[in-house]
């Protein structure tokens, strides 16, 4: 199947995330029947040693690409080390779905409180907010591969909880959604980036998943490599387009263009205050996670 061979290549192109951690902390599996979890997604927590309800630390959500988990992503990115440094608390949701890709396509996963994996994160999220008392105001998403479509998911689906995005080569938010309502279904024609729409368009299926919603929307920041075989590089173009419209950007005229940044042979495109787009230039899939520029985006730098 089509769809399994695109899981070896992205299992072999994640693993090359791994790197040694420095674990001061240890990486909980929560399991409080309280928590509002509707599809049983795994719950793991690091929080430093020196975090508590005083700290009013922020937190950042880390999700895994297809066939990982929440160990995986622990593991093999840098987000343990840099909550260690700047006081932040890590959420590792992990896929219950075979394959361990997320639910980017049923009708309940792309609406706001509609009882699929996007609201038993969102559920996770509060969980940790009451339990240390986070900053509202520092709460980030950010994801490779499938990791990286729910967090397009997830900012269109609960727009009040996030700050800020930030998306290791995935795709649009709506784009794997499935005409049947398919839970965990695969969409060939997204995946090769044959799914497109206008910005307006695009803008529209974000505004539907929470169609209440009015207020301020999570910046964002979007990687994707122009050699990616796994999720084609016209979904980052497809993904620009979506936020740009969303945010009432010109997706053509970039307001800022940097070479070579934030390392050789990647560009970065500012549309405006709230998107940014880095294209990587020979790189393949997924883009390797830049922690420390992630730091910057999302403020804790």
């Amino acid at each position: 199947m089509v769809c399994l061979r695109v899981l070896a290549v992205l299992a072999s192109a994640c693993s090359a995330l791994a790197n040694p951690l420095i674990k001061r902390a240890s990486l909980q599996h929560i399991t409080n029947s309280s928590i509002s979890n509707p599809t049983n997604v795994g719950f793991y927590l690091y929080a430093p040693d020196n975090v508590n309800v005083t700290t009013k630390p922020g937190i950042v959500v880390a999700i895994h690409y297809c066939t990982g988990t929440a160990q995986a992503y622990y593991s093999g990115s840098p987000y343990a080390t840099l909550a260690e440094q700047y006081g932040f608390i890590v959420i590792y949701p992990s896929s219950p779905h075979e394959g361990t890709c997320w639910d980017v396509s049923s009708k309940a996963t792309l609406s706001h409180n509609g009882g699929g994996d996007s609201n038993a994160i969102a559920g996770m999220v509060n969980w940790t907010v009451a339990k240390y008392n986070a900053d509202t105001e520092k709460i980030f998403v950010t994801g490779s591969s499938s990791g990286a479509m729910m967090t397009n998911v997830l900012v269109a689906t609960y727009p009040e909880m996030f700050k800020a995005g930030i998306v290791y080569s995935g795709v649009a938010a709506g784009c794997f959604a499935s005409p049947s309502g398919g839970v965990d279904a695969w969409n060939y024609t997204c995946q090769i980036g044959e799914v497109t729409a206008t910005p307006e368009g695009w803008a529209d299926i974000v505004r539907d998943m929470d169609p209440g919603y009015n207020g301020t929307r999570p910046k964002m920041q979007i990687y994707h490599g122009t050699a990616d075989t796994a999720l084609y590089p016209n979904n980052y173009n497809e993904t620009i387009k979506q936020w740009a419209g969303v945010f009432d950007y010109d997706y053509t005229k970039p307001l800022k263009t940097e070479v070579d940044t934030p390392q050789t042979n990647y560009t970065r495109y500012t549309f405006g205050p709230r998107l940014q787009g880095i294209y990587a230039e020979g790189v393949g899939h997924t883009v390797p996670i830049q922690g420390s520029e992630d730091m910057k985006f999302f403020g804790f730098a």
